[in-house]
């Protein structure tokens, strides 16, 4: 098998691998969460690069040709430095790919307004990759950036759907709008995030979209496939799913069918 990885800090990397594993079924997938050292979003840089590269690496000994950090904070501080100064000398025929930049080239489709708002954990905040990956694809959108630590937690706890974070989502849904009041389109940089969308519809006016990453990833993983056939025709196809947690299996199993909406099972994955 040659299977293509899926990588997480913890669980909301499963937000993302649900779409791609319904758009992709035939291939076979590598889930790894790194719950033990979870979350990343506090750590610094140094540190969270080399969590991921450490995670990447076991997911190529694994047999992966091909690697998604389905992790937004890996994503704004690990992945250009692993496609860069890594992966020429360790691993030249493999691939890592992320999910800021997917994100950051449709989202000018969406905003009429030319401004949009970014929920993430703070660690992607203050890395600025959303500001510097959208101005790449659209120097004319204005971006307005929000970090919500809370929610994490939240999700992680399974009160994501309790009264009690109603609290959480409003406040910072707030904070978030009165950086400007054009603001027509919010990007969920956080994949733990599409769970508490029901929530935010509550406190957001009709006329804002909000756009969760997983379709958009899964579709840019298809046509990255299609105009690589040098890397699709490596990875195999038995529809296979493996998960593997650097925590405790079962409360991966537990938390994770959350996420997936179906049972999941894990093997202990010790770094």
């Amino acid at each position: 098998m040659s299977p293509i990885g899926v990588f997480d800090s913890g669980y909301g990397g499963l937000t993302v691998f649900r779409d791609i594993e319904r758009r992709l079924p035939q291939y076979d997938y590598i889930y790894l969460g790194d719950n033990a050292r979870a979350p990343y979003g506090p750590r610094d840089f140094e540190t969270i690069y080399q969590y991921t590269l450490e995670c990447v690496q076991h997911l190529f000994d694994m047999g992966c040709p091909l690697v998604i950090l389905a992790c937004n904070t890996a994503s704004a501080k690990a992945l250009r430095s692993i496609q860069q100064q890594d992966l020429p000398g360790m691993a030249p025929g493999l691939r890592v790919l992320g999910v800021i930049r997917p994100t950051a080239e449709v989202v000018g489709q969406y905003t009429q307004s030319r401004e949009i708002g970014v929920l993430a954990t703070r660690g992607t905040v203050l890395s600025e990759s959303y500001v510097i990956e959208i101005a790449k694809s659209f120097p004319d959108i204005r971006v307005y950036q929000q970090a919500c630590p809370m929610w994490v937690p939240l999700v992680e706890n399974n009160e994501h759907n309790s009264p009690g974070a109603d609290y959480f989502v409003q406040k910072y849904l707030d904070e978030l709008l009165r950086q400007s009041p054009n603001i027509d389109t919010i990007v969920l940089g956080c994949t733990h995030y599409p769970l508490l969308i029901n929530k935010m519809r509550k406190y957001l006016p009709d006329s804002i979209q909000v756009l969760s990453q997983g379709e958009i990833v899964a579709e840019s993983l298809a046509d990255y496939l299609h105009r690589h056939p040098e890397m699709e025709t490596r990875c195999s196809k038995n529809g296979q799913v493996q998960y593997f947690t650097t925590e405790s299996a079962a409360d991966f199993e537990a938390k994770a069918a959350i996420f997936m909406e179906k049972p999941v099972k894990a093997l202990h994955l010790a770094l």
